[in-house]
C-alpha cells in the first residue's frame, strides 16, 4: 500500500506527482473503450481494496481551465472498486497529456490488460481514428499490431449492432464472428447466427455450416425464372387463342414469332379492309 500520509501539499501539484482525490473530483474518461464490467469481479476487487488498499495509482489529467477536476486516464475498475468499497481518497498520478492522447493510453491500457472483447476494441480504434483523423497505418504502429490485422479487426463492425450484441451474450469467439463475415447477407447471418446458439456450434462445426450455406444456391432467383417462363407462356397462348378467334371469324389473320437472345417478338398482320382505307397492322412484341 502506498505511503499517502505527505501528500497534503498545498502547492499545485504537477505532472508525475501522486494526489490524492475523492473519488468525485474525478470524471470518467469519455474514450474509455470498455462497456461491459463484471459486477461480481468488481465486488472482489472492493472486497481486496478495503483490506489492501489501491496498490497502483490511477492515472488522470487536469481538466483545462481553473474550474477544478480531473479526468480519469487509467483505471477504471479501480475507480469503480474504490466507489463500492467507500474510499473517501483514492491515490492518482497526475499526467499532462492532451485530450487525443488520453484517448489512445486508455485504450492501450485495456489492450495490455487483456480487459476488453474484440467488438469493444474495434469500436475504439474506428473512434479514434474518425475522431482525431488517425489512419489505418498510425492506429497499427501505436498499438503495435501488423495493419493487416488491425484491418480485420475493424471488419468486425460490418456485422450489425444487434447481431454484435447476441454474439457477446453468448460469448461466442472472434472467430465465430469472422465466420458470419462470409456471409455478406444479413438475412442469412441471422439465419447462420439461430443454428449457432440452437445448435450449440463450435468454430470448426460454424465454418462448416457457412461453407453448406455458400454452396446452396438461392432459392429466389430460381422462382423468379420459373415464374417468368409461366408468365410469357400465358402471354404467348393469349395471342395464338386471339389469332384463332379471327380466324374462326373469317379475318385472314397470320401470326409470326421469332425469337433472339435479348426479346421474343410476335407479330400479327390482319388484311387492309375496304371499310376503314387505313392499314391494319397490330405488332407486339416482349
Amino acid at each position: 500500500m502506498l505511503g499517502l500520509g505527505s501528500l497534503g501539499q498545498s502547492k499545485p501539484a504537477t505532472a508525475g506527482h501522486v494526489l490524492l482525490l475523492t473519488p468525485d473530483e474525478i470524471f470518467p474518461n469519455p474514450h474509455q473503450p470498455r462497456r461491459v464490467f463484471d459486477e461480481e469481479e468488481l465486488a472482489g476487487l472492493a472486497e481486496s481494496i478495503r483490506h489492501n488498499g489501491i496498490l497502483q495509482p490511477l492515472t488522470v489529467r487536469k481538466l483545462p481551465g481553473n474550474n477544478g477536476g480531473y479526468v480519469l486516464i487509467a483505471g477504471e475498475r479501480r475507480l469503480r472498486a474504490a466507489r463500492i468499497a467507500g474510499l473517501r481518497k483514492v491515490p492518482c498520478i497526475l499526467s499532462d497529456v492532451s485530450e487525443e492522447k488520453s484517448a489512445v493510453l486508455a485504450l492501450i491500457e485495456n489492450l495490455q490488460r487483456q480487459d476488453l472483447g474484440y467488438f469493444e476494441e474495434a469500436e475504439a480504434v474506428q473512434k479514434l481514428m474518425i475522431e482525431h483523423g488517425f489512419s489505418q497505418e498510425d492506429m497499427a504502429r501505436t498499438l503495435g499490431k501488423a495493419q493487416s490485422t488491425l484491418s480485420n479487426k475493424l471488419r468486425l463492425l460490418k456485422l450489425p449492432a444487434d447481431l454484435r450484441e447476441q454474439i457477446n451474450e453468448a460469448k461466442l469467439t472472434e472467430r465465430h464472428a469472422r465466420a458470419l463475415l462470409r456471409l455478406e447477407d444479413e438475412t442469412r447471418q441471422r439465419r447462420a447466427m439461430e443454428l449457432i446458439l440452437t445448435r450449440n456450434l463450435n468454430v470448426g462445426e460454424t465454418d462448416q455450416l457457412i461453407d453448406r450455406m455458400l454452396a446452396e444456391k438461392p432459392k429466389s432467383k430460381k422462382l423468379n425464372t420459373i415464374q417468368l417462363f409461366r408468365d410469357l407462356r400465358i402471354f404467348v397462348n393469349t395471342i395464338n387463342r386471339a389469332v384463332d378467334t379471327m380466324r374462326r371469324a373469317g379475318i385472314p389473320a397470320d401470326a409470326d414469332k421469332r425469337e433472339t437472345d435479348e426479346y421474343l417478338e410476335y407479330t400479327v398482320r390482319i388484311p387492309k379492309t375496304a371499310e376503314n382505307g387505313q392499314e391494319a397492322v397490330c405488332s407486339n412484341a416482349s
